[in-house]
């Protein structure tokens, strides 16, 4: 989450407790980001375990990340009320540690449900409490510290997720799932080790000063902005949630899906460097044209083509899936107050992660009647539907 001139404006820690409180963030979004995206691994094994349709599968997906995106700004609130809320970071951890261990027991579809909700409870404190350290620990020198924050979070998608399609290769799924819930629980303890001797880091103790940028307030742009990334959202979701599924119409085994999955979002990781460097090349509403139109291409590559091409077009399509969004969060702050930003930014994330929820859950009912190949062109041609509101903020933008 990206913060106002005030909470930046904060006295940057020691160099020695910032570098733990960097340490400390990266380490919990990787693991929350890589446990959270750990389920598109298992959800060929859950259809196979529980006789699912897509639709219920969608809505598994959907209860550990609406979960998240429905108690992100709650969490952010709680936090910013406590004198140091890296507790609530390590306790919510554990939480979603608990909740895989619940969900590896469970021998029910419903059981499996509310231990993923469990799970997104957890995970729901993540980006509002971790991003909020950094930023306030570096001060003004946070934009490093912070890119450094968010590769975290795509290196642990991309070596979570990975793993377990090969421990599954040699592991029961109770087994897989039991030991993820213990990285949860380590990672937990390692957080706890690295905060007890940093200096707190909490928003209750952070003394600043208010920003002093003028507001550059425009809420039709804002709006057209956030259908944007809600379409984009849908976008990346809802590929991802079918990718398995299309690698296995290939004829792919469970290893080759799992490599799927890691090139995705290796390229993820490097398309929010690439596309930001794009963006100052082309602009912002060029660089868009070029990823949606590119992403909905590329799907078309990666359903229609061999599978050693798929595999192969799949870090290009990730860059552009992942990447796109972060040219979106750079132009918040172009288009509302700067003393509002902490609002615009919870409203954008909640309606991107929200958005990420359903899309799949409307998605899995048309797979269910039309198949994955239709359901996919969908997905593509939602792609391009995004560029009906990015003229729209072009336009605003313009006025």
């Amino acid at each position: 989450m990206k913060f106002s001139d005030a909470a930046l404006s904060a006295a940057p820690q020691s160099d020695h407790s910032r570098k733990k409180t960097l340490a400390a963030a990266c380490l919990a979004h990787a693991t929350h980001d890589g446990l959270s995206d750990l389920v598109y691994v298992f959800l060929p094994v859950w259809k196979d375990r529980f006789a699912l349709s897509f639709t219920v599968l969608s809505l598994l997906r959907s209860a550990y990340s609406l979960t998240l995106a429905v108690l992100q700004v709650p969490a952010a609130a709680l936090a910013m009320k406590m004198a140091r809320p890296q507790q609530l970071l390590i306790g919510a951890t554990l939480l979603t540690g608990s909740g895989w261990l619940l969900g590896g027991l469970a021998d029910s579809v419903v059981l499996l449900g509310l231990a993923l909700v469990l799970s997104g409870i957890g995970a729901s404190t993540q980006h509002p409490i971790a991003s909020a350290m950094v930023s306030r620990a570096y001060g003004r020198e946070a934009k490093k510290p912070l890119g450094i924050y968010n590769f975290a979070g795509d290196l642990g998608k991309s070596l979570l997720p990975a793993g377990a399609a090969v421990l599954l290769g040699y592991l029961s799924y109770k087994s897989t799932v039991a030991l993820y819930a213990i990285v949860s629980i380590a990672s937990a303890l390692l957080m706890w080790a690295l905060f007890r001797s940093s200096e707190n880091v909490g928003a209750a103790a952070a003394k600043h000063k208010p920003g002093d940028l003028p507001g550059q307030a425009n809420p039709p742009a804002f709006y057209a902005l956030l259908a944007t990334g809600v379409l984009d959202s849908a976008v990346r979701m809802g590929f991802l949630t079918f990718l398995p599924f299309i690698v296995r119409a290939h004829g792919g085994t469970l290893a080759q899906t799992g490599l799927a999955l890691t090139l995705v979002f290796i390229g993820g990781a490097v398309g929010k460097f690439a596309c930001g460097w794009l963006s100052e090349s082309l602009g912002m509403i060029r660089t868009v044209w070029v990823t949606e139109l590119g992403t909905a291409a590329l799907i078309g590559v990666v359903l229609w083509a061999p599978l050693g091409l798929a595999l192969f077009a799949l870090p290009l399509l990730g860059a552009m899936l992942n990447g796109t969004s972060s040219v979106f969060y750079g132009a918040v702050a172009d288009v509302v107050d700067s003393h509002k930003l902490e609002r615009a930014f919870a409203i954008f994330y909640t309606g991107t992660i929200g958005s990420g929820a359903l899309a799949p859950v409307l998605y899995g009912v048309i797979g269910d009647h039309l198949g994955v190949h239709f359901v996919t062109v969908v997905v593509a041609l939602t792609a391009v539907l995004t560029l009906v509101p990015v003229m729209v903020f072009a336009s605003r933008v313009r006025e």
